[in-house]
C-alpha cells in the first residue's frame, strides 16, 4: 500500500542502519533488502521546531508528534503510553554511597512495561498501511502489549511465546483476544515458528527490529529523559537489553535532539551500559571476543524473561551504541536479580521487574571495576512491573 500524505510528521525516509541506503517511508517495510539489517526512520530538520510546543501537550509519548512516523492522526492507536516518572532513589543511593541516582519507571505504561511504547507505534503504522493481522515472537511483555494494541486497532493478533513463560503473560494475551502459540525453547525458537507461520498465513511480523517502528516508539524514552531533566542528560544510563530496541532508540533520540537544537550540539552524551542475564548474555560474549557474533549463541532461560534473547537481530547496533558512548555490556545472575527485586521493594517501595533489578547489581559491579564513579549522575531504566513476575521469584 502506497500512502500519499500531508502530515505534521517530519519523517523523511527509511534508511538501512548498515549501508545508509534510503527507502521510502510511504510503503510498508520490514528490514533492509540491501543488507538484511534494521531500517530506521530519518526526519526533516529544515524548519525550526521549538520545545516550547510541548507545554500544552498531553503527557504521553505522542507529545513529540512531529518526530514520530505516523502520517495521519486518525491512525494513532493509543492507550496513554509514555510520560513515565523519573524517581529519585535516595535511600538506596545513600546506603551505597552514590551522589545522584534516579530511576525512570516504565512499569507505569499500559500493559505494565516499556513494550507499550514500541507496540503503540508499530500497530499505529500497521493500521496506517492497512495490515489486517500481526504476529510477534515474545518472551512475555511484548506479546501482551501487541495483543492490547491490536485489540484497540481491530487487527488480528497472534503471539508466539515460550511455553515456560509465567502464566500471567499467557492469560494477558488471551484476554486481549490474541491467538496464543506456545513453543518449547527461547524467543529465537519462537522467531523460527513465526517465520514458518507468516509465510503460510500472510501475517505482518513485528519482531524486534525487523520492522522500523517499534524503535520509533521506544526512542521516546530518550526524549522524555532529556525533557524531564530540563534538557541536561545524565552521565550514565544503565539499560536492561535483550533485543536492544530501547538502548538503540534512546541513543537515536539524543542525536535527533541535537539536530533539533533541543540539547546543545556539543552536549556530552551519557555512557550507555547494556545489562544482560548470565544465563543469556550474547552481547557480553561478543564484546569479550568469545565469539565473532551472536548468530550461533545458545542461551538458557532466565527469570528475567525479557533478557533471554540469545541471538538479537540488532546486535551490531547495540555494540555500536556502547562503543560510541564509552559504555559496555555486563551480565548479572538470576539469583542476584531476585535479591535486588526484594531489596528495592523494601528500600524504595518499588516492585520492579527482574530486568530492572539487574541494573542495581550491574551498577555495583561497574563501580567496583571503576567504570562508573559514585559521584556521577546515574539513571537506571526499569522496563516493567514486578507484579507480572511474582511466580518467577516468590516461592
Amino acid at each position: 500500500m502506497l500512502l500519499s500524505h500531508t502530515s505534521v510528521s517530519r519523517v523523511a525516509a527509511l534508511q538501512c542502519s548498515h549501508c545508509q541506503k534510503v527507502y521510502s517511508a510511504s510503503t510498508i517495510a520490514t528490514f533492509s533488502p540491501c543488507c538484511q539489517k534494521p531500517l530506521w526512520a530519518t526526519y526533516d530538520y529544515s524548519a525550526p521546531l521549538s520545545p516550547s510546543l510541548l507545554a500544552t501537550r498531553p503527557n504521553t509519548l505522542w507529545r513529540y508528534r512531529e518526530m514520530l512516523p505516523v502520517f495521519d492522526d486518525q491512525n494513532i492507536v493509543t492507550l496513554g503510553e509514555g510520560g513515565t516518572p523519573i524517581l529519585p532513589l535516595q535511600k538506596w543511593a545513600s546506603q551505597y554511597g552514590y551522589k545522584q541516582l534516579i530511576l525512570k519507571d516504565e512499569s507505569n505504561n499500559p500493559t505494565g512495561s516499556f513494550k507499550a511504547r514500541g507496540l503503540s507505534m508499530a500497530i499505529s503504522k500497521a493500521k496506517e498501511f492497512g495490515v489486517e493481522s500481526c504476529i510477534i515472537p515474545t518472551a512475555g511483555n511484548a506479546g501482551g502489549a501487541m495483543a492490547a494494541y491490536c485489540a484497540r486497532a481491530g487487527i488480528k493478533a497472534t503471539v508466539v511465546m515460550p511455553r515456560h513463560t509465567p502464566q500471567v503473560f499467557k492469560d494477558e494475551c488471551e484476554l486481549y483476544g490474541a491467538e496464543l502459540v506456545l513453543v518449547d525453547g527461547l524467543i529465537n525458537d519462537c522467531g523460527k515458528k513465526v517465520a514458518e507461520m507468516k509465510t503460510q498465513n500472510g501475517y505482518f511480523d513485528v519482531s524486534t527490529m525487523k520492522e522500523p517502528y517499534r524503535l520509533e516508539g521506544k526512542k521516546t524514552m530518550g526524549y522524555e529523559i532529556a525533557e524531564q531533566l530540563n534538557w541536561q542528560l545524565p552521565d550514565v544510563i544503565l539499560y536492561p537489553a535483550g533485543g536492544g530496541t530501547g538502548l538503540i532508540g534512546i541513543w537515536k533520540a539524543f542525536f535527533e535532539l541535537k539536530a533539533l537544537g533541543w540539547i546543545a550540539k556539543d552536549a556530552k552524551l551519557p555512557r550507555m551500559y547494556a545489562v544482560q542475564a548470565e544465563n543469556c548474555c550474547p552481547v557480553v560474549k561478543t564484546w569479550e571476543n568469545a565469539q565473532p557474533n551472536a548468530t550461533q549463541y545458545q542461551g538458557k532461560a532466565s527469570l528475567a524473561n525479557g533478557l533471554a534473547v540469545p541471538q538479537p537481530f540488532a546486535e551490531t547496533l547495540m555494540l555500536e551504541v556502547m562503543r560510541e558512548s564509552g559504555g559496555c555490556p555486563v551480565a548479572v545472575s538470576d539469583a542476584d536479580m531476585v535479591a535486588a527485586v526484594k531489596e528495592i521493594a523494601r528500600t524504595e517501595g518499588l516492585l520492579i521487574a527482574p530486568e530492572g533489578a539487574a541494573l542495581f547489581v550491574a551498577l555495583q559491579q561497574l563501580t567496583a571495576a571503576q567504570q562508573i564513579q559514585r559521584s556521577e549522575n546515574i539513571l537506571l531504566l526499569n522496563t516493567g512491573s514486578g507484579y507480572k513476575y511474582l511466580e518467577n521469584f516468590i516461592s
